[in-house]
Formats: C-alpha cells, sequence, structure tokens
C-alpha cells in the first residue's frame, strides 16, 4: 500500500509574503551616493592651479571618485577651482575631504562645499 502525501497548501496571503521575502532578501543593497561639488581656492594669482589640481586628484580612497574640473575667475586675476567628485555616503564624508585638501598649506588657502546633491 503506498502512502499519499499531503500538499499541504499556503493561503494565497502567505505565499505572497514568501515570494516577497525571497525578491527583497536576493535584491543587492543598494549604496548611498551623493554627487559633491568643491571649491578649492589658491593664497594668489601666482599659485598654479594645475599643482593644486594635481594634489587634489592624488587623493585615492575607497567610494571616492574625482569627475570634471573647471577654473572659475574669483576676482583681481585669481581663480578657483571648481572640482567634482562622488562619493559613497558611509566611506567619504565632507570632512575627510576638506582635511586632505587643504593639508597642502602652501598651495590652498581654503576650500568650500559649493554643490551636495544626493544621488
Amino acid at each position: 500500500m503506498q502512502r499519499r502525501r499531503k500538499r499541504v497548501c499556503l493561503p494565497v496571503q502567505e505565499q505572497h509574503l514568501h515570494i516577497a521575502r525571497v525578491f527583497v532578501l536576493s535584491e543587492p543593497a543598494l549604496v548611498a551616493k551623493s554627487n559633491i561639488i568643491l571649491d578649492v581656492k589658491p593664497w594668489d594669482d601666482e599659485t598654479d592651479m594645475a599643482d593644486i589640481e594635481r594634489h587634489v586628484r592624488s587623493i585615492k580612497a575607497d567610494g571616492l571618485l574625482w569627475g570634471a574640473s573647471k577654473l572659475v575667475p574669483v576676482g583681481y586675476g585669481i581663480k578657483k577651482l571648481q572640482i567634482s567628485c562622488v562619493v559613497e555616503d558611509d566611506k567619504i564624508g565632507t570632512d575627510f575631504l576638506e582635511e586632505e585638501i587643504t593639508k597642502n598649506e602652501d598651495l590652498i588657502q581654503s576650500m568650500d562645499v559649493a554643490a551636495f546633491n544626493k544621488v
């Protein structure tokens, strides 16, 4: 004599919940990112802006990606470097960027955050 296994049927609502749990667990976690535009100001009009850009782009960190840059006139022949970057919010903060950029006190007077947008 063969035994028949009874097929246990879950109510429709429980099936939907089970499918939703499996779907949520299989999704990769989203990483919060931000696009930041920085203004980096030199001491005077004789400061080599290419050196400033090289210094800024030399900063490497996990979760930091440098983007486009341009020189923006401030006045009296002085230009500031405006550079964008994309950062992972959990790994990189504006405090880290400011500390690293302003380490070279011979070239850089100050740094400001011109724009901060969530991606």
